[in-house]
């Protein structure tokens, strides 16, 4: 007994100790939080005078909510210590709240601050961008007379269908430098008249400009190389083409390898001549799409081989069984209602809709499977055998039933030395058991069992 009134009462300290730490952390929580507001409403308003109002609205609308919340919170500790005596569980809960909402207004206000802290910095630096740009400006209006050369020397050398993805990017260029040069003399200008908002859209804009510009001109550059890269590799897989031409003519000439064959064939007949202005990244997709549909028909046809595909005569014989095998279970059920049960019908109805799936399959009735091509044959013949092999479990289990509710022979049962025939004044419980039969509509059927077993 005293070891029992020890326990209670060290746990009795330990849920006290809790609840004091508890009440530590939520004042803690508390105080900081309310610092927390204190201060993000002086950095709103600091924000407010470097990007404008319409920038720091996710800002303010999180401090007008914390600081609601945050009314509740102070409610919560007036309580704690009004003079209403309060029992452990109240003090426990308000202080778990005051700490939850606390926590909610910290992670808050943290989300929105740190959202904007990329575009006070941006904006605080706002001289420095406004002459970086300038300057990225002039060092690329260098570029554009290079980028026209090669622009027109790329010209004799591939199609214009080619050239069209950079031709333009030098005139685009210099008006997008245009651009961010005007750009940034509003974000200046702005800025000066205290337009804070307005001057950050702005220098936005011509930064955005800048750094599309140097894009287009570098495209150019790149362009030249890459279309280089792709005459080499154009050359060493027209060479492959050939080859592997060469090798598919050795394959098993299957409809799929013939066309593919021709597909190639043709992709390589279609190469302009030398001197010819092209498209190498277009030559160069058209054949490898050709090699790889050659590829895939040649692995078609091998992993075919291995598999030989079931004769017709073989398809259809499987398709017929099944047909019987179907008949023979929906005859049973129709003659036996009352003594089927769920797990027959259930084979029997998966039975019946693969067989319907296989016809879906075909795209044909049941009565026109004579034509059926190599390439249906495999899984039709799959389907088939499916649908045979689960009609003849749901017999199975048909027979089982039929088995376990027929009457046994036997002293005082029917057919026993006791009955005394249809109609007569005894009957065991195998009378109790063709009277069920009876009932389900199954005479005919179980007499005609027992006479033929």
């Amino acid at each position: 007994m005293a070891g029992f009134w020890g326990k209670r009462k060290r746990d009795k300290e330990e849920l006290d100790a809790q609840d004091a730490d508890l009440a530590r952390r939520a004042r803690s929580a508390l105080v900081a939080a309310d610092e927390r507001v204190r201060l993000t409403t002086d950095e709103l308003a600091f924000a407010e005078a470097e990007l404008g109002p319409g920038a720091t609205k996710d800002l303010r609308e999180a401090l007008d909510a914390v600081r609601t919340h945050m009314q509740e919170a102070f409610h919560l500790h007036q309580l704690n210590h009004d003079e209403i005596p309060d029992t452990p569980e109240e003090l426990r809960t308000r202080n778990a709240r005051i700490a939850q909402l606390c926590e909610w207004a910290e992670e808050l206000l943290d989300d929105r601050t740190t959202a904007l802290a990329e575009p006070i910095a941006r904006a605080r630096r706002a001289p420095e961008i406004i002459a970086k740009v300038r300057a990225d400006a002039a060092r690329l209006r260098t570029r554009i007379p290079h980028a026209r050369e090669t622009v027109q020397r790329l010209g004799a050398r591939y199609s214009a269908h080619a050239l069209a993805q950079v031709e333009a990017n030098p005139a685009e260029a210099e008006q997008l430098l245009g651009f961010a040069e005007h750009s940034a003399g509003i974000a200046e200008r702005r800025r000066e008249a205290g337009q804070r908002e307005q001057a950050n859209m702005a220098l936005e804009a011509s930064t955005e400009a800048a750094r599309r510009a140097e894009t287009l001109i570098d495209a150019v550059e790149t362009f030249e190389v890459e279309a280089l890269r792709a005459e080499s590799t154009l050359a060493a897989i027209v060479e492959d083409s050939r080859e592997d031409v060469a090798v598919a003519l050795k394959e098993p000439a299957t409809p799929a390898v013939t066309a593919a064959i021709a597909a190639l064939q043709s992709a390589l007949a279609s190469l302009p001549a030398a001197g010819v202005n092209t498209d190498p990244f277009e030559l160069l997709t058209r054949l490898r799409e050709a090699n790889a549909g050659l590829d895939a028909a040649i692995a078609t046809a091998r992993e075919r081989a291995a598999r030989p595909i079931p004769p017709l005569e073989h398809v259809r014989h499987a398709i017929d069984d099944a047909d019987r095998q179907l008949a023979v279970v929906r005859d049973v059920i129709a003659g036996h209602r009352g003594w089927i049960g769920a797990d027959a019908r259930t084979r029997f109805a998966e039975a019946e809709r693969t067989r319907i799936d296989l016809d879906r399959y075909l795209g044909t009735s049941a009565a026109a499977t004579t034509l059926i091509d190599e390439d249906h044959r495999e899984q039709a013949f799959a389907m088939a055998r499916r649908a045979a092999f689960l009609a003849s479990e749901a017999l199975q289990l048909a027979q089982r039933d039929i088995d376990s509710s027929r009457p046994q022979s036997g002293p005082g049962e029917w057919g026993g030395p006791q009955q005394q025939g249809w109609g007569g004044g005894r009957r065991g419980g195998g009378g109790n058991d063709l009277m069920g039969g009876i009932l389900g509509g199954l005479v005919i059927g179980s007499l005609l069992d027992g006479m033929f077993d």
